[in-house]
């Protein structure tokens, strides 16, 4: 059985005593779509986030973690951050901004801590499960520890699918 690599995430959940669980997938270079992730983990869609890095008028970047399923409501998100607008951020400034690519952008261990954000149907959740900070890795633990290490809160950010 292959070693499974730690990701800097996994590393930080460790320095915290965090228990979690990494999940290693199998990666589909055609489809690297966050619902797709779900469907080669075989668990519930809805226990499955993704996770948005945004900018503000403000010039401040906030992190949106919402289900696979659902789509960031960008007035909901710029009501919760206290902003007039939200955008999502260009996909090239991803990398530098945060330390992760698109496609492996966890809300633990960005190059910087920002304002995180988590949809309030997590807390519904024993667990939730996202990017571990590396595509072909997920990470599995209970969304109050997510909250409490990013500093993080929940609201209603979201619109189905």
């Amino acid at each position: 059985m292959a070693k499974i690599s730690k990701t800097n995430a996994a590393r930080l959940l460790d320095a915290a005593r965090v228990k979690y669980t990494l999940v290693p997938y199998v990666v589909d270079e055609n489809n690297l779509a966050a619902d797709h992730v779900a469907e080669q983990l075989g668990e519930p869609i809805e226990q499955v986030f993704k996770t948005l890095v945004t900018v503000a008028p403000s010039r401040r970047n906030y992190v949106f973690v919402v289900p696979v399923n659902c789509t960031l409501n960008l007035k909901k998100a710029a009501r919760t951050a206290q902003e007039k607008s939200i955008a999502m951020i260009p996909q090239k400034e991803l990398l530098p901004l945060t330390g992760y690519i698109h496609g492996g952008c966890s809300p633990i261990g960005m190059k910087k801590a920002f304002r995180t954000v988590i949809d309030a149907s997590a807390e519904m959740q024993e667990t939730i499960i996202f990017s571990a900070g590396k595509i072909g890795y997920q990470v599995e633990l209970a969304p109050q520890d997510l909250i409490s290490l990013t500093g993080g809160k929940t609201a209603d950010i979201t619109t189905e699918v």
